[in-house]
């Protein structure tokens, strides 16, 4: 396990994942981050940089440019390794499963070996100290990188996930994720669980727009991402990749609601 502490950080912070390839989405938002003056050391990626959207490698040669702290996503893990999947945590055989193959496919196709290499050498935890709090970052899980927490998981689920990651890099103050596209803001017992959601595609609400976070003096603030939604619709389009995310942008709706919980479920899916 990689592991990088980035000492004491100083005013906002922004933090963001899921940029799934989408280009359009991860420009929008580092404009946002020029305008809000927060610099690229005060930018935390979640992971998951390359995934459902057109552009993989133009991500990955972005966000590397930037030079921002980038988190290694189980996406950037398994095209490292040259898998043959992307290793989401999707039931075999589910609609989500299946879908993966056509994008992922697209992605390992796109990605370079000198991507591959910056991908294998991401950390696997990041910490950092803000306003005398101590933050860590994963992924998913501190027990697993794909493992889905959700805004109605358990209380004792989210402090097992605490209580692991503090053995392994000391204690926090707060936990800061990704993988799940929901963002979220929990708090279990004296910690907080964030979840910064995903830039590259919408959280299964309607809504269009995509998330992020900013931490500052006056505490974790969830922020919408506007972009432009018919460009990355179109580059979908003309990389095939039309099995169901393309419509996500457009309708707000993921294709398939088989990895959400019950109770999250919105019979909205596919229209």
């Amino acid at each position: 396990m990689k592991k990088i502490d980035l000492g004491v950080l100083s005013g906002d912070i922004l933090v963001f994942g899921g940029v799934y390839s989408n280009l359009h989405a991860l420009e929008a938002l580092i404009d946002r981050a020029q305008q809000l003056g927060i610099a690229p050391s005060n930018m935390i990626c979640t992971g998951d940089v390359v995934a459902y959207c057109a552009y993989a490698e133009d991500s990955v040669e972005r966000i590397r440019a930037l030079g921002c702290p980038v988190l290694s996503g189980n996406c950037e893990q398994q095209l490292a390794a040259n898998a043959d999947d992307c290793g989401c945590g999707f039931d075999a055989g589910s609609t989500c499963s299946l879908l993966s193959r056509t994008w992922y496919a697209h992605a390992n196709s796109q990605v370079t070996n000198g991507s591959r290499d910056w991908m294998r050498d991401l950390p696997d935890r990041i910490t950092f100290t803000h306003n005398g709090l101590r933050y860590g970052v994963v992924h998913g899980g501190a027990s697993d990188v794909s493992k889905f927490i959700w805004p109605v998981t358990h209380d004792d689920v989210i402090a097992s996930e605490i209580a692991l990651l503090e053995d392994q890099v000391g204690s926090v103050d707060c936990v800061l994720t990704g993988h799940s596209g929901i963002t979220m803001t929990r708090t279990v017992g004296d910690k907080l669980w964030v979840n910064a959601g995903a830039i590259g595609m919408p959280a299964h609400d309607g809504d269009l727009d995509t998330h992020f976070v900013i931490i500052s003096k006056n505490g974790i603030k969830n922020n919408q991402l506007y972009y432009n939604v018919e460009a990355a619709f179109q580059a979908m389009q003309a990389n095939s990749l039309t099995q169901g995310y393309h419509a996500t942008l457009k309708t707000g709706y993921w294709p398939s609601e088989e990895t959400l919980p019950i109770e999250m479920r919105t019979q909205s899916a596919n229209g």
